[in-house]
């Protein structure tokens, strides 16, 4: 059912746990499959530098929280804000159509996170 990518991803997450203190926390939740998402910023100068996650969820909830840690690491807010749910799936090779919402919860986690930097830092 998933490619080699997203089962690398789901057995070997990147950048699992918490950042205390996070300068920005986006939360996001799917309540017809139960999955849900944390993502935690770190923010230097509009540039993220440290990225956690904590996701209760379906093995493509996890792959696609792995991999939206990875693509924003080292990113500006602005160009973090472009990453799309298609974008976190793509770059997993692909998920089964019945799992592409997870990919949108993914995304949708990260973008509510630089929300909550924004709007903690009053921008």
């Amino acid at each position: 059912m998933y490619n080699e990518k997203v089962m690398d991803h789901f057995s070997n997450p990147r950048n699992v746990g918490e950042i205390k203190d996070a300068d920005g926390v986006g939360e996001v939740g799917n309540a017809k499959c139960g999955d849900i998402m944390r993502i935690y910023l770190q923010v230097e100068n509009d540039i993220i530098t440290d990225v956690k996650f904590k996701t209760f969820g379906c093995g493509a909830a996890i792959a696609t929280s792995s991999m939206v840690t990875e693509m924003v690491k080292g990113k500006t807010l602005d160009e973090a804000l472009e990453i799309s749910n298609q974008a976190v799936a793509e770059a997993l090779g692909g998920l089964p159509p019945a799992k592409m919402h997870c990919s949108n919860l993914a995304a949708d986690a990260l973008h509510e996170a630089i929300k909550d930097y924004i709007a903690k830092k009053g921008k």
